[in-house]
């Protein structure tokens, strides 16, 4: 029975990453990083501003040290059990580690033995749970605000017009590094529906770091809309699927809301 286990699982690694996945992830990142440059030269922006945060759910750890050799050097997670156990097996890798999925406060203590950081938060008292947590262990978390810039109300993030005395109540916290806003936008095949929810989260920073300078990037943008994410001035991209392929479960495990069909890869 184990062996049938080891199997399957090595069956549904081939099937999601060819013969030779070292080859196949090489190929995708390249991909994905020069839609990245023409979607920044469209726009006059340098693709030096731009950070790709590859999502790593559902993905094998053994695919994640291929990944590593193939050039990534950070990973995104959604799970923070998933994460843990991820980062225990891959802890002699130099990666970074980022939670982007919306975060319970009774896992708050598991991430400062792993995460740096940190792109959905949305409550103060989690903000006041991490920074304990961090300071426990002289460590900071750079921190990105989550914005429900698309109005649904099966979406996590602050509503826009609560960010400014969010971000006032985030000053008191000294193991937490606000670096900028986040946002999932609404899921459509439609960019056309997609990039006012890009837009208001670019009005709403430009608006925020008048008061508080550290406010200063939009990690926003994932595999089918991260180009129009660029265009509308995303510094941080999470891209998933463009790199990793279709994930095992549908979108929906994941992000709350019902899952849209996105299309296939680029």
């Amino acid at each position: 029975m184990q062996v049938e286990r080891h199997d399957t699982a090595a069956e549904a690694i081939r099937l999601r990453f060819g013969d030779d996945p070292l080859d196949t992830l090489r190929q995708r990142l390249a991909r994905v990083n020069d839609r990245i440059a023409a979607a920044c030269r469209r726009v006059g922006r340098d693709p030096a501003d731009v950070r790709l945060l590859p999502i790593t759910k559902t993905v094998p750890a053994e695919i994640l040290r291929l990944a590593h050799q193939a050039g990534m050097s950070a990973f995104g997670e959604n799970k923070v059990q998933e994460a843990v156990a991820k980062h225990a097996v891959l802890s002699d890798l130099p990666v970074s580690w980022s939670v982007v999925g919306h975060l319970q406060t009774n896992k708050a203590r598991f991430l400062s033995g792993f995460a740096s950081e940190f792109h959905a938060l949305d409550s103060l008292r989690l903000a006041d749970l991490l920074d304990r947590f961090f300071g426990a262990a002289g460590r900071t978390l750079d921190i990105y605000v989550q914005v429900n810039t698309s109005g649904e109300q099966s979406k996590y993030g602050l509503p826009p017009a609560d960010l400014l005395p969010f971000l006032d109540g985030l000053a008191r916290f000294r193991s937490l590094r606000p670096r900028g806003l986040m946002t999932l936008a609404v899921l459509h095949p439609d960019l056309a529906r997609v990039r006012p929810c890009f837009a208001l989260l670019r009005s709403l920073r430009d608006r925020a770091r008048a008061h508080h300078p550290g406010i200063a990037e939009l990690s926003m943008g994932m595999s089918g809309d991260f180009e129009a994410a660029i265009e509308e001035g995303a510094d941080v991209v999470r891209v998933g699927r463009s790199l990793f392929g279709e994930r095992p479960t549908p979108a929906g495990h994941y992000w709350p809301g019902e899952p849209v069909e996105l299309g296939p890869l680029q």
